[in-house]
């Protein structure tokens, strides 16, 4: 038995913890739950809880059903807001009951994409800026949005009570281990955002499940509801997720280039035109939803165009500035993604785009200097901008032609995951929505 197991047991058994909640992600990124009593945590270490696949989103087939979760031991915190009965929880990773790996999970997703960057020599570390809407409850049946604030970006509002949930969020995500850098106001009414200090990829997409079970908690517990769905209203920005990424060798950041014109080394180059190279075929991934793409052709500064900039918010990737000598603060930012996507799934094709542009020594393209949104479609075409995807139809079209996916996700994920957006998008394109019968009734 190792110290981080023993550590869990004393713990468990001083601070008379009553529940352990064994958590693991289904390949959409909803979170899965199962909780046990203290007697039976030391047999879970030794062996894993098994648990029927079949009834899990994207898992298994009936017919090879049985799966077993084996709680990480380094991942124990204990739950603050079950304050009633102490409660612990661990992120699992999930095994079939040969002891393989299992497909389907996706924290092995991530894992096997660290594993190759590990054997190229680099650390993969991540830091997000995490969007959310705060709404007032919705009535059973309405699913009208009503925002909770009419404030916009960083404002500061006397204690109102979005600026009370983000003191309270970011309270509870450090007394569970995650650390907080900044919180603020969004741009658009009732619109959060709160940033997460840099940690590696895997402990960065478990903060991030994490995160999104805190934000709803509040919310529930102050009668007001939590939303992460890109884009909720019309005239109001969406929101993202902004990543900010960087490969250290040991201590070194290898992004960074102190002779270089922006800081960027030929490594982080050749990262940077592998996100751009591989950017529409992985957008199915950090775009999963239909609403997505109301976000990122909605306006609202998200990104719809591939190319890259240093100071150039309209750019899909982008090289911050903010600590251009400091070695250690050398990154690059991809600011697609949305808050509600799979951060395991998401991480494993961002990093392993990022490694094939190293491994194949892709060339960088010229940097963006123009707002590229306000540029017409001919400029872009001439200066080789290419839109991402329209809609989750025309990423799923660009997913299902890409090596660089089906390798990352495995053959399972890849085709259940096709198969639900398919899915998805085929009910959305049946429904007759407000807005046509608005401009339709009476016209046509």
């Amino acid at each position: 038995m190792d110290r981080q197991t023993e550590f869990v047991l004393r713990t468990v058994e001083e601070r008379n913890v009553k529940f352990i909640r064994l958590w693991f992600s289904d390949v959409q990124g909803f979170l899965k739950s199962v909780a046990m009593a203290p007697a039976e945590l030391e047999s879970a270490f030794d062996e894993g809880t098994g648990f029927d696949g079949s009834s899990i989103e994207g898992y298994a087939r009936v017919y090879e059903s049985d799966m077993i979760a084996h709680p990480d031991p380094s991942t124990f915190q204990l739950l603050p807001w079950r304050t009633h009965a102490n409660t612990a929880r661990m992120f699992c990773d999930i095994t079939m009951p040969d002891g393989s790996p299992a497909m389907a999970d996706p924290r092995q997703v991530l894992k096997r994409a660290l594993g190759k960057a590990a054997d190229m020599g680099f650390t993969f570390y991540c830091h997000p800026e995490i969007e959310f809407f705060l709404l007032e409850k919705l009535r059973q049946g309405d699913f009208e949005p009503k925002p909770l604030d009419n404030a916009g970006y960083f404002d500061h509002t006397t204690m109102d009570d979005g600026t009370d949930f983000r003191r309270d969020a970011v309270m509870m995500l450090e007394q569970m281990g995650i650390s907080v850098e900044f919180s603020h106001h969004e741009s658009a009414p009732g619109q959060h955002e709160i940033d997460l200090r840099y940690a590696d990829a895997l402990s960065m997409a478990d903060n991030i499940m994490t995160f999104r079970v805190v934000v709803r908690e509040i919310a529930a517990a102050q009668g007001i509801q939590a939303s992460f769905l890109p884009k909720p209203f019309t005239d109001a920005a969406g929101s993202g997720m902004h990543t900010h990424m960087s490969l250290f060798e040991g201590d070194r950041n290898v992004f960074f280039d102190a002779a270089d014109e922006v800081r960027l080394s030929r490594t982080g180059r050749r990262f940077v035109a592998g996100l751009l190279a591989h950017a529409r075929e992985i957008t199915a991934v950090t775009n999963q939803f239909v609403n997505s793409y109301k976000r990122l052709w909605g306006g609202g500064e998200a990104p719809a165009y591939i190319c890259w900039g240093r100071n150039n918010r309209s750019a899909l990737v982008r090289v911050p500035l903010f600590k251009p000598n400091k070695q250690s603060s050398a990154r690059i930012e991809y600011r697609a993604i949305d808050s509600a996507c799979n951060p395991y799934l998401t991480y494993a094709l961002l990093l392993n785009a990022g490694l094939d542009g190293i491994e194949r020594e892709l060339p960088l393209p010229d940097e963006a200097e123009d707002d590229v949104w306000a540029l017409t479609h001919k400029e872009r075409h001439a200066l080789g901008i290419a839109p991402l995807p329209r809609s989750l139809d025309e990423a799923i079209e660009a997913m299902e032609s890409s090596e660089l996916v089906a390798e990352t996700l495995g053959e399972h994920v890849f085709d259940y995951f096709l198969r639900n957006k398919r899915a998805e998008y085929f009910e959305y394109a049946q429904q007759v929505t407000p807005w046509e019968l608005k401009r339709g009734i009476g016209r046509i």
